[in-house]
């Protein structure tokens, strides 16, 4: 679920902990006004991350995921469609268009993901640099 105001933004993380049952967490982050396009006015903006690359991700409507690690640490954000995602340990949440989730669960069980929308689905990833 993406939650933003002009001081904060709050969005989904899913990792694995040592033994490598995966879950949620909520993450919040700070957007301070910030001199990004000058001349325009102050925007506000968070601390970069690194990243390494990027691409669009498409499912079809009805697509399944059985269990299954991420492939990297990777932020996804949901462009159009909706995704349920289970972590291991049994939480559900779903994620529609405007929705950010990173995904960290590299090892362990993974998590299972589903395409819940009529539609198709529509995502853009960032790989998250080590």
């Amino acid at each position: 679920m993406l939650n933003i105001s002009l001081a904060n933004m709050i969005y989904t993380r899913l990792y694995a902990h040592a033994i490598g049952e995966s879950h949620f967490e909520d993450i919040e982050v700070e957007l301070l006004p910030t001199d990004f396009a000058a001349p325009a006015p102050l925007l506000d903006l968070s601390v970069y991350r690194a990243a390494s690359h990027f691409a669009f991700l498409g499912a079809p409507a009805g697509w399944i995921g059985d269990w299954h690690p991420s492939s990297g640490r990777n932020i996804f954000f949901v462009l159009t469609g909706e995704w349920e995602i289970e972590a291991s340990h049994g939480e559900v949440r779903r994620f529609a268009a405007g929705d950010v989730l990173q995904v960290e669960d590299t090892s362990g069980r993974g998590h299972a993901s589903r395409v819940i929308s009529a539609t198709e689905s529509l995502a853009a990833v960032v790989q998250l640099a080590d």
